[in-house]
């Protein structure tokens, strides 16, 4: 829970924060755990809530109407990814702008679908498919420059 948390805020003591949070409301309110998954499924999401919210009132997470973004080709890349290992991957990935972050960590690392980040993080299911996309390409592009050398 705290490295999901961590993942999101980007800030250990922030995530400590987070995860007091979340442990407190998820005890305060056993009675509303419905047993319709298991409790660290319903315990999570109560860390990634209350991650998101941390990370708004932070004032870090930009919210970018889909009518200002400009779609390009995705061109072919030949890099070859071989060589990073997961730790140096987890640290490209924190580097990317925060929403690329979340929908890239809620997709890939968590597990989440598109439908499901979409709900998380309060924007529409194509939006979340357009942010995991270009969130990918512009990893791949962390990625490309670090071993294109």
């Amino acid at each position: 829970m705290y490295n999901t948390a961590f993942r999101i805020v980007n800030d250990s003591f922030e995530a400590e924060d987070v995860m007091q949070e979340s442990f407190l409301s998820a005890f305060t309110k056993l009675d509303t755990f419905s047993e319709q998954v298991t409790f660290g499924a319903w315990l999570k999401k109560i860390v990634i809530n209350k991650s998101i919210t941390s990370l708004k009132k932070m004032h870090k997470f930009e919210k970018v109407p889909l009518e200002k973004v400009t779609v390009k080709e995705i061109e072919e890349d030949s890099s070859d990814y071989s060589k990073p290992n997961a730790g140096e991957i987890l640290n490209k990935l924190s580097a990317l702008k925060n929403n690329y972050k979340v929908a890239l960590t809620l997709n890939l690392i968590e597990g989440y679908d598109c439908e499901e980040i979409a709900q998380i993080m309060e924007i529409s299911y194509e939006n979340t498919r357009t942010t995991i996309s270009r969130a990918k390409n512009k990893l791949r592009q962390l990625l490309s420059e670090t071993y294109a050398r």
